[in-house]
């Protein structure tokens, strides 16, 4: 995704991609996401680097174990998020929390409309695009750009972002079937689905993330 960041929804966006649906130019405007830390871009413009990608994995991981803490026998890490900032994407947010569900065994996607450990924004940002985002206080969002949805398949954008959550750094020179490729494929990659070895990472992380979610929150 790519860099400085501007909200205002414009008009002019009404072309999509065949495939994928358009997202209203005439959408309300949407509420101004958190001021961005670091920062993991779906296409390699901009700064990037692999300890944005942890830190924002780090803030979820931090939001989680609150929940652990308060209710430690429970038997998988759930990691829930908030959609209601980003109502345009919330079939493609949906679309994704299920992929990502059916993939992995040890940490499941769930929506609540309170309590979210990251949530999802859109809006216009030509410079930055998608990108996933934490302050490094715990708190961590995903933002999604109009104008790259409309470019790229938005389904993968934002199953790719949503990796960020899990653990996933980018790797922007891998094949169209890596799913944390990102935009390095180009714009007719439309898998959105992770690969056998992006499955093996997460739930290696998740299986040592249900232990460490068992300390108590700093």
């Amino acid at each position: 995704m790519r860099h400085p960041r501007t909200f205002a929804v414009s008009a002019a966006l009404g072309l999509a991609l065949a495939g994928f649906g358009a997202i209203p130019a005439t959408a309300a405007a949407p509420a101004a996401a958190p001021a961005a830390g670091s920062t993991a871009h779906y296409t390699a413009a901009g700064k990037h680097t692999a300890a944005n990608d942890r830190a924002f994995y780090d803030a979820v991981m931090k939001s989680v174990a609150k929940k652990r803490a308060a209710n430690p026998l429970a038997a998988s890490v759930t990691v829930y998020y908030s959609a209601s900032n980003a109502p345009s994407f919330r079939s493609q947010i949906s679309q994704s929390a299920q992929i990502w569900n059916s993939s992995v065994q040890n940490v499941r996607l769930a929506e609540s409309s309170s309590g979210a450990d990251f949530q999802y924004y859109e809006g216009n940002d030509p410079q930055n695009g998608s990108y996933a985002s934490t302050d490094g206080h715990g708190n961590g969002y995903i933002f999604l750009d109009y104008g790259q949805n409309q470019q790229y398949y938005s389904v993968r954008v934002v199953a790719h972002e949503t990796g960020h959550v899990l653990g996933l750094p980018d790797h922007y020179s891998g094949p169209c079937s890596e799913l944390m490729s990102g935009g390095g494929p180009g714009t007719s990659c439309r898998n959105a689905y992770p690969n056998s070895t992006e499955k093996s990472r997460v739930n290696s992380l998740w299986r040592n993330g249900l232990a460490s979610a068992f300390k108590p929150a700093a």
